[in-house]
């Protein structure tokens, strides 16, 4: 199984083969073009359909935008990405319908082995993040690999998304917890 095969099934891969780095590269030169750009100019459209796996209908995407490769990056219609976010896409970020992110959030899907031995191997590895519809995630909120959030979620500024998080929940601090209001 080649290195991009084993990233993108979630298993320890090389992220010095040259493919992987052939097509990081890819990706940070069109996110420089993309990050040159600005609301209203013609080239930014065609910029994110070739640098995204898919994108809905009336996404917006404020610049500047990073990811990893960017192919594994899906976005349903209407998705909205505020200045600054980080999408570390080593295995598929999918963000439902409707769902609003803000600045400086961060999702990542790459992940490196706990134990030193393995680790000092420069292997690495990664688990996909699933955002269902109509989330809201509030600003500088990262979001850890291997994490659902499911529709309707709310995640407040700045949470640390260690676990799943439940449909039309609401999640603040660091590890995120579900918020309790009284009666």
């Amino acid at each position: 199984m080649s290195e991009r095969g084993k990233m993108t099934a979630g298993q320890l891969y090389d992220p010095g083969d040259a493919e992987l780095a052939a097509e990081r590269r890819r990706a940070q030169e069109l996110m420089r073009d993309y990050n040159a750009t600005i609301v209203g100019d013609t080239a930014r459209e065609a910029i994110l359909d070739a640098l995204l796996g898919s994108r809905g209908k009336a996404c917006a995407l404020r610049a500047p935008l990073y990811v990893d490769y960017g192919w594994n990056v899906h976005l349903e219609a209407g998705v909205f990405l505020n200045y600054g976010c980080v999408l570390l896409d080593v295995c598929p970020i999918r963000i439902g319908a409707g769902t609003q992110v803000g600045p400086m959030v961060q999702i990542l899907t790459a992940d490196h082995p706990r134990d030193a031995a393995t680790r000092a191997t420069g292997l690495e590895f990664g688990r996909p993040v699933t955002i269902g519809r109509d989330c809201w995630i509030g600003g500088g909120a990262l979001i850890l690999p291997g994490v659902t959030v499911g529709d309707g979620a709310v995640i407040g500024a700045g949470a640390v998304v260690t676990r799943d998080v439940a449909a039309a929940a609401t999640v603040a601090g660091n590890p995120a917890r579900p918020l309790h209001r009284a009666p």
